[in-house]
């Protein structure tokens, strides 16, 4: 299986035909094409931040990984040689750190409502 790295902009998925398709349904979209398409739907949806095809990808790491997807199949998937690269996402996942559970929350020594806020 080819990574999105290797297949480019225009990624092939299982069955026929492009996830991206072109004007005939056997060639893709070009890389200029899909960034237009990018760019025009984030302004259609009111996205101020600057987008690109990258930011799909980026998008799709992110939001594995905030679902619980090991990081070693996302690095499978983005075609990382090495860890470092994948886990900057790690990085971004804020849902995923704040779901967290301390161990010393574990351990219920204190009970919310036994701490005062002077400490």
């Amino acid at each position: 299986m080819k990574s999105i790295q290797e297949t480019g902009p225009a990624i092939r998925p299982p069955g026929d035909g492009w996830l991206f398709p072109g004007q005939h349904a056997m060639k893709p979209i070009s890389t200029r094409q899909l960034y237009r398409v990018v760019v025009e739907a984030a302004q259609a949806a009111d996205i101020a931040k600057r987008v690109g095809p990258h930011t799909l990808r980026h998008s799709f790491a992110t939001h594995l990984l905030e679902d619980g997807t090991d990081i070693r199949i996302i690095q499978v998937l983005l075609g990382h040689a090495k860890l470092n690269s994948t886990a900057f996402y790690t990085k971004v996942a804020t849902r995923t750190v704040r779901t967290v559970t301390s161990p010393l929350d574990k351990l219920g020594l204190f009970k919310p409502a036994e701490i005062s806020p002077d400490g």
